[in-house]
């Protein structure tokens, strides 16, 4: 079919809006011309700078990455935030990500993200997934910022006020555990995670036999499972005990013991009604232990703080062998790849609760307009900003009486002093993680 001139000058007037809408006839076209005035027209952008910032303003380094496009003044920032890999996630936006980027579509962000993740051929890699993750996030930011909206309305809107957070009390004996644990209740929060000398115990391990021979670096962690599994029970019960049966309690194994012992520790803690157990084993662990774990308790489980691979969660949700899904959004790829798992995980009553140590307050805000929206929410771990990094991210997200409220603002609402950022540069600290090793010096999983 032939279009007239007459069409295709009114077509032409019209813009892209009327394109999009293939309007042809009077009401089809009148019906463009609305809606053009309405949203006052959205011209077609491009993206013409990616830059990426590393920053420590608190105790993690981070990094942020910012989409600018070819409207004057709109464009977003994302958290690609990876402490003890910055400079090769910085690299790999500069390199590869900012060159792929620059002159297309900002809308596109769904194709941008598949194109991007499949361009390296090999994939899934934690370095280039936390460079899509920025990506990712910022260009929800641009997309929140155009339509002149929080992020969250753009993803369907809120179905809880505030986002509900747990916070950490730690430390290296039960009664100051039980102090910060109170302290925490006192400023409002419900959830607490409760550890005692550290991951695994790993403070009140003493001194290991292969250090004692000469075996390992001096800086290696030595961590007693007889300690940790004997000790671990004794908190619960003098935390429940001492802060009441209102509280909910969570624990990190972190994966540092083997998992049959896991089971039978969970198994143990059962009677204090946990809000849930991490990480009970690696996220490589055979199917068959959790498989065996849901068999034997009923202690809710969380697991997936060190997924990045879009695949690998799948089998522990669509299987119901967990009860809360702790992926680190800035690791697997974004904003988008969360809201995806956060709809599988509705499927089959596994709740979100995404990992929040060691990520921007960029990140936070992304974590958090998911967590307004999606109906299986669980909890959001909280980071409490302070003072330098709220100078250096205005509008980040604040912590009211245990819950995280965003800024009510465009995109996530949370803005980036790049001028003030360089005024914390990134520290050049221990980038592995220190080996971890049982008394006689195997190496076992941090």
């Amino acid at each position: 079919m032939h279009m007239n001139r007459r069409n295709m000058m009114k077509l032409a007037a019209l813009g892209t809006t009327a394109g999009a809408l293939g309007a042809l006839t009077k009401q089809e076209e009148a019906m463009a011309a609305t809606y053009e005035k309405g949203t006052k027209g959205l011209a077609p952008l491009k993206i013409t700078d990616v830059k990426v910032f590393l920053t420590i303003p608190q105790d993690q380094n981070l990094v942020v990455v910012k989409v600018e496009t070819s409207e004057p003044g709109l464009f977003g920032y994302g958290c690609a935030s990876y402490r003890r890999r910055p400079h090769l996630v910085a690299e790999a936006i500069e390199r590869y990500l900012k060159p792929f980027l620059i002159g297309k579509d900002p809308d596109q962000i769904e194709d941008l993200w598949q194109t991007a993740f499949n361009m390296s051929y090999w994939r899934n890699g934690s370095i280039f997934n936390n460079a899509l993750s920025g990506m990712d996030q910022a260009l929800w930011d641009i997309k929140g910022k155009r339509a002149n909206m929080p992020v969250y309305q753009l993803l369907g809107g809120k179905v809880r006020f505030a986002v509900d957070c747990y916070a950490h009390a730690r430390g290296d004996d039960l009664e100051t555990v039980e102090a910060n644990a109170k302290d925490l209740m006192n400023q409002g929060f419900r959830h607490i995670r409760i550890q005692l000398g550290g991951y695994g115990s790993e403070n009140l391990s003493g001194e290991a036999d292969y250090k004692k021979a000469g075996f390992g670096a001096r800086g290696d962690v030595t961590v007693d499972t007889r300690v940790y599994l004997e000790k671990l029970p004794e908190l619960f019960a003098h935390i429940r005990s001492t802060c009441g049966k209102q509280i909910e309690l969570l624990h990190d194994i972190h994966e540092r013991i083997n998992p049959i012992d896991a089971i039978r520790l969970i198994k143990q803690l059962e009677e204090y009604d946990p809000f849930f157990v991490e990480d009970p084993f690696p996220p490589e662990t055979p199917q068959h232990y959790f498989k065996m774990l849901r068999e034997q308790t009923s202690c809710p489980i969380a697991m997936g703080e060190l997924f990045n691979n879009p695949t690998e969660w799948i089998p522990l949700i669509s299987g119901m062998m967990i009860d809360f899904i702790r992926v680190h959004v800035s690791h697997a790829g974004g904003l988008s790849v969360a809201k995806k798992i956060s709809v599988l995980s509705e499927l089959f009553n596994v709740r979100t609760a995404w990992h929040g140590h060691g990520v921007s307050p960029v990140g936070h805000a992304a974590n958090a307009h998911l967590d307004l929206v999606v109906p299986n929410f669980g909890i959001q771990e909280v980071v409490q900003f302070n003072d330098a990094t709220r100078a250096v991210f205005p509008g980040c997200p604040t912590i009211e009486n245990g819950y995280m409220i965003v800024n009510e603002a465009p995109g996530y609402g949370v803005d980036f002093d790049e001028k003030l950022a360089a005024d914390y540069p990134i520290v050049e600290e221990p980038l592995n993680w220190p080996p971890i090793r049982k008394g006689d010096g195997t190496a076992i999983r941090p």
